[in-house]
């Protein structure tokens, strides 16, 4: 793979001497050969010009969904892959929400054979605990030696406080990770939606703040008698994050992330019992919305996800309280995070994480291997089902406007580019 990135402006805070720079980037066989005002490349090199073309060090989400094995009819490992590189994502962390769940280490060297090379680089997570049951811890050490970067019970709270206390001082003897979604399931009990006005006022049933906050106090009060590494996805609460942030002040080894949908939507959204709005944990008030962006902003908040969970149209087309959680979010994901945070910091936001899961950095200087995302960050950009890559397409962002557009990114394995 020889391309030249003609004119492209870099956005990297971690490089002074070139971020808000315009140069030539050309990358040979993978790796970057120069970056130069102006490079002549050779008669074998692809020249890649684009309309105020911006770049950086390729972004990493840390919670996608795809299907495969199980439930390939919503998106098969290779075709996601391709989906996350065409929507600029160099890496993904991928959830162990399929069928069977990977608990051991032959499902994890399934997933990255599966996926390697078709798109963007796919780092699995493994279960928890067996069969994400809940009861057993599954096979950590295993998983980890054959490429599991981390472990959870997918959307499933670790219900037994002292599984989650052994789990997190076995996973201190090779550095792992453990992951527990915060929501205590007797109080959340058989709610849909935030409780609060809305869920009220349409006769939904109601999960309080509280069954999120309950569970995080749990977590980190284990977290603070055990030690180890923790990670709360996905939260979605304004004490949520004053939680966490006291946890940090202490100096406990915690990390969170929280769902675009969560920054981007409030649950008056759902006036309309649209289900593609059925998200877990859900989507809450306006001043959650408000308490989570400046989490995000200050950095109490370590990453946003795109929370990406393809879903069968017949699983999402019934009565709201029947429906399947979740919604697609890589391809929405650039437009509307830029629309709410600007494109520097959007793409800082985009570059976090890699290094709570143990993976290398994409470097943007010469000799180092490719690794880069392509967009424009400017314009309006309309959100159409016909423009959604993934099989699925259960996107709660359909009619939606974002700002700016992504072109697609480079791997040292391939150049994906959506087609003009």
């Amino acid at each position: 793979m020889n391309i030249l990135l003609k004119s492209a402006r870099i956005l990297d805070d971690q490089n002074k001497s070139l971020h808000g720079k315009v140069r030539d980037i050309w990358i040979k066989n993978g790796v970057i050969e120069k970056i130069a005002t102006s490079v002549t490349p050779d008669s074998r090199t692809k020249v890649i010009e684009l309309p105020n073309l911006h770049i950086s060090p390729g972004w990493i989400d840390s919670s996608v969904s795809f299907g495969e094995p199980g439930y390939e009819e919503r998106e098969t490992l290779a075709h996601g892959a391709r989906v996350a590189a065409l929507s600029g994502f160099t890496d993904i962390i991928l959830n162990p929400n399929t069928n069977p769940v990977p608990d051991t280490s032959g499902d994890i060297v399934f997933v990255k054979k599966t996926a390697a090379g078709k798109g963007a680089h796919v780092h699995p997570l493994g279960t928890l605990t067996r069969l994400s049951a809940g009861t057993d811890l599954a096979e950590m050490y295993d998983m980890q030696k054959a490429g599991a970067v981390a472990f959870y019970d997918f959307k499933s709270p670790v219900t037994h406080a002292n599984l989650l206390k052994i789990a997190l001082q076995y996973a201190q003897g090779f550095g792992g990770l453990v992951f527990s979604f915060p929501m205590d399931a007797s109080i959340a009990a058989t709610g849909t939606v935030n409780e609060g006005d809305t869920s009220t006022k349409l006769g939904l049933r109601g999960i309080p703040a509280l069954a999120e906050e309950i569970q995080i106090a749990r977590d980190l009060s284990i977290l603070e008698y055990t030690g180890g590494k923790l990670h709360i996805p996905t939260i979605s609460t304004a004490r949520a994050v004053s939680l966490i942030s006291e946890a940090k002040k202490k100096g406990l080894d915690v990390s969170c992330s929280v769902a675009i949908h969560n920054l981007f939507h409030t649950d008056e959204v759902l006036h309309e019992y649209d289900t593609h709005f059925k998200v877990m944990p859900p989507l809450r008030t306006a001043k959650d919305r408000e308490a989570l962006r400046k989490g995000v902003r200050n950095g109490v908040i370590d990453m946003v996800t795109s929370d990406h969970m393809p879903i069968d149209i017949e699983e999402k087309r019934v009565e709201f309280d029947r429906a399947a959680y979740g919604s697609l979010g890589l391809e929405s994901f650039f437009v509307i995070l830029n629309s709410i945070f600007g494109p520097e910091l959007a793409v800082e936001i985009l570059t976090r994480g890699r290094q709570r899961f143990s993976l290398e950095s994409p470097v943007l200087k010469e000799g180092a291997r490719a690794g880069l995302s392509l967009f424009n960050p400017e314009g309006e950009y309309f959100i159409s089902k016909e423009g959604l890559l993934s099989t699925s397409k259960n996107s709660m962002y359909i009619g939606k406007k974002g700002k700016g557009r992504v072109y697609g990114s480079v791997t040292e394995h391939q150049v994906y580019l959506h087609k003009a």
